[in-house]
């Protein structure tokens, strides 16, 4: 760990930087989240047409059919993204913190050695 001097403003502006990164990338796996409901549905309703009576076959060919697994993949994607640009915005706010607490201690070194 090196001890370089912190500077809370590049992390202010890293935080900036990242939140829109993160807003987008949440976006995209709420998005993905509720649209595999729909692409089910759909997968279910087109199982049903070839000739799957019951839900339970339906929802089999669903669930295998590569569409849905595209889309997981997807949801995947989306979701490591999000991770990432939050892991970030988070270490910038430790280095903020951090920042703070090594500015109380010297002001507090400074009270005590006047």
């Amino acid at each position: 760990m090196s001890a370089k001097p912190i500077n809370p403003q590049s992390a202010v502006e890293e935080l900036w930087k990242c939140a829109p990164a993160h807003a987008k990338a949440k976006s995209e796996r709420i998005y993905l989240e509720e649209f595999r409901k729909s692409k089910k549905a759909l997968l279910m309703k087109e199982a049903g047409l070839a000739g799957k009576k019951s839900a339970a076959s339906q929802e089999v060919e669903a669930y295998a059919h590569p569409e849905y697994i595209s889309l997981l993949e997807a949801l995947r994607d989306a979701v490591e993204r999000e991770e990432l640009a939050r892991w970030r915005m988070v270490a910038c706010q430790a280095a903020i913190e951090v920042w703070r607490s090594q500015e109380s201690t010297s002001r507090a070194e400074g009270r005590a050695t006047q």
